[in-house]
């Protein structure tokens, strides 16, 4: 098994091998751009509704009516 000849390895295999590769690390590296780009954008929108909203701000009372006279 050891004693054989490695097959033959087609004359253009090479070339195409490096053209996929390079398309493929190029997709990687937009998608991962798109990502960050996505989660910024994301942060972003809950820091403004967060700044704007107050969600830890407890809101008036309104079953009580406020008393004015003793």
């Amino acid at each position: 098994m050891l004693e054989r000849t490695p097959p033959q390895v087609p004359p253009g295999l090479h070339t195409e091998v490096v053209r996929r590769g390079g398309r493929m690390l190029r997709r990687r590296t937009v998608a991962r751009r798109l990502m960050w780009l996505a989660l910024l954008a994301a942060t972003l929108a809950f820091v403004i509704w967060a700044w704007t909203a107050r969600p830890w701000v407890e809101p008036p009372s309104t079953t009580t009516p406020p008393v004015s006279k003793w």
